[in-house]
């Protein structure tokens, strides 16, 4: 394999067809990226690439421009196939083509996936598709089924190619290069080159050029990167407090798990935030109406996996939270480069607990980038920002044109009260703004990473309940010596509840603190949870409306004497007594 020596031509000076250098100069583009300006001339010469950049380089243009220079828009047959791991990622592979294709007569672009029906993938086939964009699995089906034929191929790219590794896809994609004539071009891109992806080339690349990027990360230049060190059980009140301290627009969240994914999002979403979880469990139909939301600000905050997040392109996610560290160094420039995108500043923020101080600094080293460190917002800052929102508010109000009546009103009123009318006014802002406190109260400053945190749990996802698991009460609520009363809400062990569920919407709706709430007990259909003594009606209201697990809490006091067994298998084990090993606290701020 030989190293090709890159350079910065122009597009005007690639032998590009005519049609796509036209869409090129509509869209703007001048100067191709280093990764294109590497790849173009090689796959425009019928030779097989293997590319290596990361993601947001421009590696889809980097195959779609020549492939669409080369195609023959004469047959209405497949001549070129794309695989690519995740849905989304051919979606937006196939948009790709269609927008540098738009001059095309008689382009036809097909992406083929998981997780929608046959029926339109088969008629586009039979319609006659020039390009096929698919997921492996999609791909093999219509194989099998005689939908899709590949004798025809010309060009095949396997895209992302170490997430299809990793997503266990490699032996379908040897399948399917099986089927295809042994003549046709390979092009392989991929931001990590392990020793499985090597093989791949070795075994289905022709003596391939290799374009190897380095040393530019992703959007690095428009990306602001910050760590905050912070103990492990405060990470989901650090996490609340950066939402509501800075500006944000779209904001991704990742964390390691799926049930991670939908922890964290419950949690937030009890907070007062549009949020949502985007995991690999959800059928497609469901995360494509995710995507969607999140791309037209109906959900401001998507919590996602690696790998649910692959092929994510949203121009307006101005934040990235690092939750749980990434597990390596490429993985963390795949996150972070889903922010400061299209020239837009963006910002990064990796959340490292004591234990992981070492990866992070060896992230920082590998990656060549400055990482600041930030310190945790405080009270002050979140009433700032709630302050200058609800200004911002009144501000475009103060634009609109049919204000005369009400300000006729706020005459009335101050005449009728002998209130002056900026009282009156205030009132209506106090009115306006609803039963939520324009202001936040002071309340215990989570602990910042100290070296004494042992970073329990760290392959679960977020936990901020402040009680022992199962039943037990927590050594805070036990040490109160408040009032209590037991309390039932509708949700239980078959809806998938946690503690930490409970927890972060109670908390998040009264404005408790996680050491106010005492014991729970999960059953089959329902919870019980002791509160303190005196809850407010309004309070007990708006916990009624909470959703949790897909349940309305409907929450209310429980009348019987003592409570009932939960049964030989529990949720979650109640605290050992005697000598036994005591159950750990996870505490809420």
């Amino acid at each position: 394999m030989s190293k090709s020596h890159l350079s910065t031509p122009s597009f005007a000076s690639l032998e590009l067809a005519p049609l796509v250098q036209a869409a090129l100069r509509d869209a703007g583009y001048e100067n191709p990226t280093p990764i294109q300006a590497g790849t173009i001339p090689h796959l425009l010469s019928g030779r097989d690439v293997l590319g290596q950049a990361q993601t947001g380089t421009g590696k889809t243009a980097a195959f779609a421009l020549p492939m669409l220079s080369r195609l023959d828009l004469s047959r209405r047959e497949p001549q070129v196939l794309v695989l690519a791991p995740t849905r989304e990622l051919a979606l937006q592979v196939a948009e790709e083509f269609k927008k540098f294709g738009a001059g095309m007569q008689g382009l036809n672009v097909v992406p083929i996936f998981g997780g929608a029906s046959y029926d339109p993938q088969i008629v586009a086939l039979r319609r006659g598709a020039q390009i096929v964009v698919g997921t492996p699995g999609r791909v093999m089906d219509h194989l099998r089924r005689g939908t899709l034929k590949l004798e025809t191929i010309t060009s095949l790219v396997l895209d992302e190619a170490d997430e299809m590794l990793k997503m266990g896809f490699v032996e379908d994609v040897d399948w399917i290069l099986q089927h295809t004539p042994a003549q046709r071009q390979v092009a392989l891109f991929s931001a990590t080159m392990p020793p499985a992806i090597r093989e791949i080339a070795h075994k289905h690349l022709r003596n391939p050029e290799t374009v190897t990027i380095e040393g530019r990360q992703s959007g690095a230049e428009t990306i602001r990167q910050r760590m905050l060190s912070i103990g492990f059980h405060h990470k989901f009140e650090a996490t609340a407090r950066i939402l509501e301290s800075e500006p944000t627009d779209g904001v991704l969240v990742f964390v390691k798990t799926k049930l991670g994914t939908v922890e964290l999002a419950e949690n937030l979403a009890a907070r007062g935030f549009t949020a949502s979880a985007l995991n690999g469990d959800m059928p497609q139909t469901q995360r494509q109406r995710m995507v969607d939301q999140f791309k037209s600000g109906r959900i401001d905050i998507l919590v996602a996996t690696d790998v649910a997040a692959r092929g994510l392109d949203v121009d307006r996610v101005s934040h990235v939270i690092n939750y749980d560290l990434p597990r390596d160094a490429e993985a963390y420039v795949h996150r972070i480069g889903r922010t400061g995108r299209a020239g837009r500043e963006g910002t990064a923020i990796l959340l490292v607990t004591p234990r992981e101080r070492g990866s992070a600094a060896a992230i920082q080293r590998a990656t060549r980038q400055t990482i600041e460190p930030m310190e945790l917002p405080s009270v002050e800052d979140i009433n700032r920002r709630r302050i200058a929102d609800f200004k911002s508010q009144i501000l475009a109000s103060l634009a609109e044109d049919d204000l005369q009546l009400y300000g006729e009103i706020v005459d009335e009123v101050a005449a009728e009260t002998g209130q002056p009318p900026v009282r009156v006014a205030a009132a209506l802002a106090k009115l306006a703004h609803g039963e939520r406190p324009l202001l936040v109260g002071e309340v215990p400053r989570p602990a910042q990473g100290h070296a004494t945190d042992r970073g329990a749990r760290s392959d679960r996802g977020p936990r901020p309940g402040g009680f022992a698991s199962g039943s037990a009460r927590s050594p805070r609520n036990s040490r109160s010596n408040e009032a209590m009363e037991s309390y039932r809400v509708e949700v239980g062990r078959q809806h998938g509840v946690m503690p930490g569920n409970l927890v972060g919407a109670i908390a998040g709706e009264s404005g408790l603190e996680g050491k106010s709430i005492g014991r729970i007990d999960i059953y089959d259909d329902h919870t019980l949870v002791d509160l303190p003594v005196g809850m407010p009606v309004e309070i007990f209201k708006s916990l009624s409306r909470v959703w949790v697990s897909g349940q309305q809490l409907r929450i209310s006091r429980f009348t019987g004497q003592s409570r009932p067994s939960r049964g030989p298998k529990p949720a979650f084990k109640a605290k050992p007594k005697g000598k036994a090993k005591k159950s750990k606290a996870f505490t809420a701020k």
